[in-house]
C-alpha cells in the first residue's frame, strides 16, 4: 500500500483487526503446544508474527497509527528482553522508514500548498523520498533563492488527508488499546494515545513547526555540537528547510554504533534536550531516535548532531523548564522526604486530602533520579526494564502508591519527553554526564 488510505472505515477495519489477530495466533499457539512442539519456541513465533502484523499496519497506514507505533518504539528498551527481541528490527525499521506516496501526489501537494509556479523556486526535486514519517516524507531538492543562489533543502510533504487520518486513527487506537496491550507488558498504552491525541493538532501545522524550527536554528547557528536546517519556505501542507547531510540517524547507532559513538551521541542528546528550552523557550518534545542525525568528522570519528522535526514541540509557560522540576530533583537526591512531598503537593503531583508515606515516595523516585547522582551515568535497558518493572507490578507498594500521584497538565508533554529521552539513552545503551548537564540547563536543581 502506497497512498495514505483515507477511508475511515477502511482504517478502521484494518486497526479492529490487530487485537483480533494477536488473539488468533494465541490460538494457534496453543493448538501448536498441544501438537508438541516447544512452549518457548511457539512464544517465539507468536511473538515475531505479532510484531510483523503490528508495524506493519501502523507503517503502511501512517496518520496516527504511525505516530502510535513510533512512540511504543522509543519505549522498548523498557520491555522484558525475552519478549522484546523479537520485535526490535521492526521497531527500528519504524522508526527511520515507511511506503512513500506517489510523486503525482508530491506534486499535487506542492502546487496547492506553494503555488503552481514553484517549480520556479525549486528547481530540481528527488522523485524518490529521502525519508518518511507518520504524517509526511521528505523529498530532497535544489531550491533557487531572489537572488539567483542556489542551494540543496529538504521538501517535507503532507500526506492528503493526514489530519482526518490521524484524528481519526487515535481514536480507534484507544477504543482498540486493550486488545494491543498484551503485546506490551509493562507500557500503560491508554495514557499514551490521549497525550498523542492532545498534540495531534500542533503536529498537523507545518507554520508552527516552522516557527519552532526557525526559531531553534537561529539559537544553535553557532553551535560547535548541534545543527538545525534553517527553515526555507513553508504553506500549508508543505515545509522547506536546507538539506541536512548526513548518513545516519540514531536508530543507526543503536543498531551498530561503537560505545564511543554512543556516549558521544548520547551526551550531544542530553545536552540538546536541556539546553533548547533555555536558549528557545521550547522543549524537542519528539525523541525517537529517526529524528536525530548524525554527522561525522572528515575522518568517520564521531562529530556534531543534527536535529529534526519539530512539530511536536511544548512551548514552555514561562519560556523555560519549571523551576519547580529541578528542585524536586534536587531534594530527591538530598533524601529530604518530609520536603519532597511538600514540594509535590504544590506542584499538584499529590492531590490534597490524598495520604502518602513520604519515605515510599522518597523510594518510589529515587531510581528516577538516580542518573543525577552520579558524575557519569551509564543508562542502559536493563536499568530501564528494571524500573518499569518496580512500578508495574501489583505486589509491590510503589505501585499502589502511584495509583495515588497525579500528573499536572502543564508537565503531561515533559514527561513524555523525559520518559522517551531516557529510552533512548537506554537504547543507545550511553554513558553520559548527566550530573553536569542538569546543574548547567536545569532550573532549580543547581541552586
Amino acid at each position: 500500500m502506497t497512498e495514505l488510505p483515507r477511508k475511515a472505515a477502511a482504517r478502521t477495519a484494518r486497526l479492529a483487526a490487530l487485537p483480533l489477530g494477536y488473539a488468533g495466533r494465541q490460538a494457534v499457539g496453543l493448538g501448536k503446544r498441544l501438537g508438541g512442539k516447544p512452549a518457548d519456541a511457539v512464544l517465539t513465533e507468536v511473538q515475531q508474527r505479532t510484531a510483523e502484523q503490528l508495524f506493519r499496519t501502523l507503517g503502511e497506514l501512517k496518520g496516527g497509527a504511525m505516530k502510535f507505533g513510533q512512540a511504543l518504539s522509543v519505549l522498548e528498551a523498557a520491555l522484558p528482553e525475552d519478549l522484546t527481541a523479537p520485535y526490535r528490527e521492526h521497531l527500528t525499521a519504524l522508526q527511520d522508514s515507511a511506503p512513500p506516496m506517489p510523486t503525482a501526489t508530491v506534486r499535487e501537494q506542492l502546487t496547492t500548498h506553494l503555488g503552481a509556479d514553484w517549480p520556479e523556486r525549486l528547481v530540481w526535486l528527488d522523485g524518490a523520498p529521502t525519508a518518511a514519517a507518520s504524517i509526511g516524507q521528505v523529498h530532497r531538492g535544489r531550491w533557487r533563492d531572489a537572488d539567483g543562489g542556489e542551494r540543496e533543502v529538504a521538501v517535507k510533504v503532507q500526506y492528503p488527508g493526514a489530519g482526518e487520518a490521524l484524528m481519526g486513527d487515535l481514536r480507534q487506537i484507544a477504543r482498540v488499546a486493550r486488545g494491543v496491550a498484551p503485546a506490551f507488558p509493562g507500557i500503560d498504552v491508554k495514557p499514551l494515545v490521549s497525550e498523542l491525541q492532545a498534540r495531534a493538532a500542533d503536529e498537523l501545522d507545518y507554520h508552527l513547526e516552522a516557527e519552532a524550527q526557525a526559531a531553534y536554528a537561529e539559537a544553535f547557528a553557532d553551535d560547535p555540537h548541534i545543527v538545525v536546517p534553517p527553515v526555507v519556505d513553508v504553506g500549508g501542507e508543505v515545509l522547506v528547510t536546507e538539506w541536512m547531510e548526513s548518513p545516519h540517524s540514531l536508530a543507526h547507532v543503536i543498531r551498530e554504533g561503537t560505545p564511543a559513538e554512543r556516549d558521544h551521541y548520547g551526551e550531544l542528546f542530553v545536552r540538546f534536550l536541556f539546553e533548547g528550552p533555555a536558549r528557545t523557550g521550547m522543549l524537542h518534545a519528539d525523541p525517537h531516535p529517526g529524528n536525530f542525525r548524525i554527522l561525522p568528522e572528515p575522518d568517520g570519528s564521531p562529530g556534531r548532531l543534527g536535529v529534526l522535526d519539530f512539530g511536536a514541540v511544548a512551548r514552555l509557560p514561562d519560556g523555560r523548564l519549571p523551576t519547580a522540576m529541578g528542585r524536586l530533583m534536587r531534594i530527591a537526591l538530598d533524601s529530604d522526604e518530609d520536603s519532597l512531598v511538600a514540594g509535590l503537593r504544590e506542584e499538584g503531583f499529590i492531590k490534597d486530602r490524598i495520604a502518602v508515606d513520604p519515605a515510599l515516595v522518597l523510594a518510589y523516585l529515587a531510581p528516577f533520579v538516580e542518573p543525577a547522582a552520579e558524575e557519569r551515568f551509564t543508562f542502559t535497558r536493563d536499568w530501564m526494564r528494571e524500573q518499569f518493572e518496580r512500578i508495574n507490578d501489583p505486589k509491590s507498594e510503589t505501585f499502589t502508591l502511584a495509583t495515588k500521584l497525579n500528573l499536572p497538565t502543564s508537565y503531561l508533554l515533559i514527561h513524555r519527553t523525559w520518559l522517551g529521552g531516557i529510552g533512548l539513552l537506554s537504547q543507545l545503551g550511553a554513558t553520559a554526564p548527566f550530573r553536569e548537564i542538569l546543574e548547567e540547563s536545569l532550573p532549580g536543581f543547581a541552586d
